[in-house]
């Protein structure tokens, strides 16, 4: 005999598919968020390493900075050295020339001049002086031109003034101090 399910087994089995379908969508819906907060975990993960990362980049390019300062001012203060040592060792070549200067002053002075000032600035000299007279001046420079440490005697001014009965003349003279380094070095042992 035929059989005939007189059930309503169509809606049984859309039930059936209903209740398949919320727990697939739930078991979708669940897996959705788990990959989500997974995957905002990695990235938090992921963030915090590179924060770390750069924190510690930060924190060695301070130090870094620290060292560079430090190098700088190393540096500044072996420029600083260097340049001391330089004009040290210019003041030690130009010292036997202040004593042949101010010896070859002493003999080329004529006779009836009187210094009251010498100035050197580099090579230039200034003398200042009083003569007897402006003749005294001229035999100076004379002098001087004829000199192997002096060179190039230029006047700059002569006044003549009353000085009680006698008549004397002030003087100032600009010369250049000539460097003989060659006869140095030779007596040098």
């Amino acid at each position: 005999m035929p059989r005939i399910n007189l059930l309503p087994w169509r809606e049984a089995e859309r039930k059936r598919r209903q209740r398949d379908f919320g727990v697939a969508l739930a078991g979708g819906a669940v897996s959705a968020i788990g990959v989500v907060l997974l995957t905002m975990f990695a990235f938090s993960q992921m963030i915090s390493n590179q924060e770390a990362r750069n924190q510690r980049l930060t924190n060695e390019i301070a130090e870094l900075q620290k060292s560079i300062t430090e190098i700088d001012g190393l540096e500044r203060q072996k420029e600083r050295l260097l340049a001391r040592m330089e004009i040290i060792e210019q003041l030690q070549e130009s010292r036997p020339e202040i004593v042949h200067l101010f010896d070859e002053v002493a003999r080329q002075m004529p006779e009836g001049v009187y210094l009251t000032g010498l100035k050197q600035t580099g090579a230039r000299v200034e003398v200042r002086g009083v003569a007897q007279s402006s003749t005294r001046v001229s035999a100076l420079m004379r002098q001087i031109d004829s000199s192997d440490w002096m060179s190039d005697p230029e006047v700059d001014r002569v006044e003549t003034t009353q000085s009680g009965n006698s008549r004397q003349a002030e003087f100032v003279v600009y010369l250049r101090q000539e460097s003989q380094g060659s006869d140095d070095e030779e007596m040098l042992p």
